[in-house]
């Protein structure tokens, strides 16, 4: 561990937030006109993509609405890993019209273009302008969202993702301004989702729960949700994989992004999301893929400094006995986690096909970038920029 910082010690005080309103199950998100009278809003902008536009979805969505007597306009041009120029457009798209509210209705994408498009309406400015370490609290437009994945956990969180296209950096955007008001977490929305997304989506939200349970932020309130999130991904993952229309397996994975999404919130992630955006924002791999990538290859390298947090991790994924000794209960853990990225074909950057020159001379620059975010010094084992570059070699092709 020679260069590394040690672990910070949390605050006795912590602070929770959640969205005002929560609505969970099959169905939820056919109550939109009800949420949004119960919170006075007749004007929203619906924020989505063209794949769900054509699916019908936002359709359904819309005819719902009108039954309530709402009328709402459409932007679906969101891209999957929302840029600056995307939120620009979409903003335009927004002032065009007297709109009291955003709904962000898809994956993380949709959801973190509506927070960006909320606070930009009423504060102005350019995205670079609120990346970390600045932090929103003032809001913006009310944020309703509606996920269409189990993954992200974006619906209760008090963060966004927008990637600057001229840096290549994905910037960090923080505070409560970006927590929904309301969030409808309906499953069955999740059934339709292909394979690949179910993956990559659900490796995600286990790496939420698993980040915020042994993050320096880490706290009584958190801990509750990220080991709820945890024993209810763990045995569901595969179940998903193998059988799409599984709604039990379904449920209790939507169920679980959720709590992972609230865990992070109140507790933040770590040194895989650190790492992984800049892969993302240089070589356009989904967020979700990009933290499998990463997931067991760092969490072997952080688990020596919090053997009893990762090590309860494990017995939460029901891979450890309670009385397993915690170096034991952590190998299961990183053999696990290496065995479910095998099963569910997640992909090394060099079997993504990145080309290894770029890799290579891109790995300091991606460094310093997964440094600056700041999710790193919220990791049990504070990396400096050399052992950064160390991991990004190691998982190349581990």
């Amino acid at each position: 561990m020679a260069g590394a910082m040690p672990r910070r010690i949390c605050s006795m005080v912590s602070q929770a937030a959640l969205p005002r309103l929560l609505r969970i199950g099959g169905g939820a998100s056919g109550e939109l006109g009800a949420i949004l009278d119960s919170l006075g809003l007749s004007r929203p902008l619906i924020v989505t993509d063209d794949f769900l536009l054509k699916s019908g979805k936002v359709e359904m969505l819309i005819d719902g609405l009108r039954r309530s007597a709402i009328e709402a306009r459409v932007f679906a041009d969101t891209v999957p890993e929302p840029t600056a120029a995307s939120i620009e457009a979409a903003l335009a798209f927004q002032q065009e019209a007297d709109h009291d509210c955003v709904v962000g209705f898809g994956g993380g994408s949709p959801i973190d273009s509506a927070k960006a498009i909320a606070v930009l309406a009423v504060h102005g400015g350019r995205c670079a302008d609120y990346k970390a370490p600045h932090v929103q609290d003032a809001a913006g437009l009310p944020i309703i969202a509606i996920p269409t994945t189990a993954g992200t956990g974006s619906e209760a969180t008090r963060f966004t993702i927008v990637t600057d296209e001229t840096t290549d950096e994905k910037m960090l955007c923080a505070g409560l301004a970006y927590l929904p008001v309301a969030a409808l977490v309906d499953y069955e929305l999740t059934l339709t989702m292909p394979p690949r997304l179910t993956a990559d989506t659900g490796i995600d939200a286990l790496t939420h729960g698993i980040e915020a349970y042994v993050s320096a932020k880490a706290n009584p309130f958190s801990d509750i949700f990220a080991l709820s999130a945890i024993k209810a991904i763990a045995p569901n993952l595969r179940r998903v994989w193998n059988d799409p229309e599984d709604r039990v397996a379904r449920e209790a994975m939507m169920l679980g992004s959720m709590q992972a999404g609230i865990a992070f919130s109140n507790a933040s992630v770590a040194l895989v999301h650190g790492m992984s955006r800049p892969i993302g924002a240089h070589f356009h791999v989904p967020h979700g893929l990009s933290n499998a990538m990463l997931l067991p290859t760092v969490t072997a390298f952080s688990a020596p400094a919090a053997l009893a947090r990762y090590a309860q991790c494990a017995r939460a994924m029901d891979i450890a006995g309670a009385d397993e000794g915690e170096q034991g209960a952590i190998r299961r853990l990183v053999d696990e986690l290496a065995r479910i990225n095998e099963e569910l074909e997640v992909p090394s950057p060099q079997a993504f096909g990145i080309d290894p020159e770029r890799w290579s001379a891109l790995i300091p620059v991606m460094a310093e970038q997964a440094l600056a975010s700041g999710s790193p010094g919220n990791n049990p084992i504070v990396p400096t920029a050399e052992q950064i570059q160390g991991l990004y070699r190691q998982v190349w092709n581990p």
